[in-house]
């Protein structure tokens, strides 16, 4: 069994609602599409972030795989260590969309669903956390959006059965504090949780953080930039912190524990570069007594199998997953992963469970072709 061509793909998929955080607004989301296929013909198939800067780099480097074991996927972190040091996140992400594809093929070939691999399911279905932004307020006063987000947040949880809300927040931390209490006089059940992308100052994220710490959220998102300042604010508050943004990659693990700056992790098979760092975090995570959730980043259907997949293999989740794959209005599986109850079913078939329309795929990425990438 051996690799005969390795293709690459963007494609833009429409979303349901303007995706609206404190540094973007965007009506779709960008995806990377990448097939490996082996000498008798079997294919697999795996997504990344960040559109044609990352299938620029897996064009670079995929030659390099032809003739390799796609059973043997740690090869690619082994053969490729120097390219995140390179590419950075861009070379996270490349490196993710290879192992992915790598593994549902592998998975295919043995007839085996990835959680087998990992060491078998602990769960069955994996539960989500509904998303609002501020596109979802529509074209009304600045005043009577924090009234007008709970009235649509309550929607979404009651349409689709979510135990968890997050808020995409803004520069305006003010702001956020009083749609936050909006939700939760809305929303006194629901498990809460706020995301300004780090864009607030160190005494903003204490000042928003004092005023949170009565809502008792599930956790305050990236706050502000650094472990420095992450440190700071957690010192300060009551609620819980957790990141996407300073810890993302294994040697941000140790000082983020030193200094007692995070309580929770965001994993990400994309920004954390596949499966296997993913795995390890998840186990450091456990050793240090750290909670852990997945990251959402405008995943389409393959990508969410993949988180899936992890999640089922995890002995610990701490939380309901964040996901915007309900959101995206197409997809390019042949059937979508239908949620239910505020969950997603950990598909059951080989490798990562899905089956890729080609017909589609090329659909969307002709979109990509004449739309350029939405993601910055």
């Amino acid at each position: 069994m051996r690799v005969a061509g390795i293709d690459v793909w963007v494609v833009n998929v429409p979303l349901t609602t303007t995706f609206a955080s404190s540094f973007e607004s965007k009506a779709g989301t960008t995806r990377t599409v990448v097939r490996v296929r082996d000498d008798d013909g079997l294919e697999g198939w795996g997504e990344t972030m960040h559109g044609r800067p990352t299938a620029a780099l897996v064009d670079r480097i995929k030659d390099q795989f032809v003739g390799a074991d796609p059973r043997a996927s740690a090869t690619i972190r082994r053969t490729c260590a120097m390219v995140p040091f390179f590419y950075g996140y861009i070379g996270y992400c490349a490196l993710a969309g290879l192992e992915m594809a790598f593994l549902d093929l592998a998975g295919k070939a043995a007839g085996v669903p990835l959680h087998l691999h990992l060491g078998g399911a602990v769960r069955d279905v994996v539960p989500l956390t509904g998303l609002l932004t501020r596109g979802a307020a529509g074209d009304v006063a600045r005043a009577d959006q924090p009234a007008v987000l709970a009235d649509k947040a309550a929607e979404i949880v009651a349409a689709h059965g979510f135990t968890a809300l997050k808020f995409k927040g803004s520069t305006d931390a003010r702001f956020d504090v009083s749609v936050m209490e909006a939700l939760r006089a809305k929303l006194p059940g629901t498990a809460l949780r706020v995301d300004p992308n780090a864009v607030w100052s160190v005494p903003e994220s204490v000042w928003a953080g004092r005023r949170l710490d009565a809502l008792d959220l599930e956790y305050l998102e990236d706050p502000c930039a650094g472990l420095e300042g992450m440190a700071q604010v957690r010192a300060q508050i009551a609620t819980p912190l957790c990141t996407n943004m300073c810890v993302v990659r294994e040697e941000d693990l140790a000082p983020a524990v030193r200094m007692g700056a995070v309580d929770i992790i965001h994993a990400d098979v994309h920004k954390w570069g596949g499966v296997g760092p993913t795995m390890n975090l998840a186990a450091t995570c456990r050793a240090f007594g750290l909670g852990l959730n997945f990251h959402s980043g405008g995943e389409l259907g393959i990508s969410t199998a993949c988180h899936l997949q992890v999640a089922a293999a995890l002995d610990r989740l701490d939380h309901a997953v964040d996901a915007m794959y309900y959101l995206a209005d197409g997809d390019v599986l042949t059937e979508r992963i239908e949620l239910s109850d505020g969950s997603l079913p950990v598909p059951q078939g080989a490798g990562l469970g899905v089956d890729v329309d080609l017909d589609r795929l090329l659909h969307y990425a002709r979109r990509n072709e004449k739309e350029g990438d939405h993601t910055p």
